[in-house]
């Protein structure tokens, strides 16, 4: 008898991770993101276009809706709740044109909802505290566009399945300052495989890199103030939103922070203010 009840329990289990695990299964055709391309004075990314179309290739190609717009007008409770994530690609500067609309994505981050970060998304609103803690950190400065080698070091994270043990690609490593804990660190940087040839750019590598001596974070995941993210500093060169390992790359942070996401619900988010103190 007691073995009879000890199977039968070990099946309830069975049945409960399997439900526990299709509820997670993402389903595509269910899945609607928004695309947002503004940036703020300065350097607008060439690549913006590329990105843009890459996702929605991705979109065609597996059946989820993909939304693009770079007008703060997207910025507001009412619209974004329709969202399961948010990808900023390339985004520089200040993207948001009033506080409300910070207040407004600040919300829907709070009320469950997902970013995924491509690129230069670091250099996004460097002066609100809360942002860049979301990113954990704030651009500062890269070296020069060029081959480097960047290091899986957690093969086992679902979004980087797949993709090489050390990826050497054309790139910009990118360093942050303001930097804030909390980040889950993917790959990244192998600050060793830079181009040392060039006595300033060396010395310049050597002041902002900061106590990392060989790896640089280069991709992270991050559960941050109720939402969740995902960011790659990959991504600088126009011909990676053509290659099928980038483009691999993107899909999988998409389809990770997608099965994170449930219900937007508003009920969760506290704030009333864009840069009131974060609650941990």
């Amino acid at each position: 008898m007691m073995k009879y009840k000890t199977a039968i329990a070990c099946l309830c289990l069975l049945f409960i991770t399997f439900q526990s695990f299709a509820q997670h299964k993402l389903n595509w055709k269910k899945l609607s993101v928004l695309v947002y391309t503004k940036n703020g004075k300065g350097y607008v990314h060439a690549n913006i276009p590329a990105a843009v179309n890459c996702i929605q290739q991705l979109g065609r190609q597996y059946g989820f809706r993909v939304d693009t717009s770079s007008s703060v007008s997207v910025m507001t409770e009412e619209n974004l709740k329709q969202y399961s994530l948010l990808i900023f690609t390339s985004t520089n500067n200040d993207v948001f044109d009033t506080d409300v609309q910070r207040l407004a994505f600040r919300r829907y981050i709070e009320a469950g909802g997902g970013l995924v970060g491509i690129h230069s998304v670091l250099g996004t609103e460097r002066n609100w505290k809360w942002f860049k803690m979301m990113l954990g950190g704030s651009f500062v400065w890269h070296p020069k566009f060029q081959k480097l080698t960047v290091k899986t070091i957690d093969a086992h994270h679902t979004s980087i399945k797949g993709l090489p043990k050390e990826w050497v690609k054309e790139d910009e490593l990118y360093f942050a300052k303001d930097l804030y804990p909390g980040p889950k660190v993917l790959m990244a940087f192998d600050i060793t495989s830079l181009n040392t040839s060039d006595t300033a750019q060396n010395a310049l590598v050597k002041q902002h890199a900061g106590g990392y001596v060989e790896l640089y974070p280069a991709v992270w995941t991050y559960d941050y103030d109720g939402g969740y993210t995902w960011c790659t500093v990959l991504g600088h060169d126009i011909k990676d939103y053509s290659n099928p390992v980038f483009t691999q790359h993107i899909l999988q942070g998409i389809r990770y922070i997608a099965e994170r996401v449930g219900t937007i619900d508003y009920k969760k988010a506290y704030a009333v203010k864009y840069d009131e103190p974060l609650q941990y």
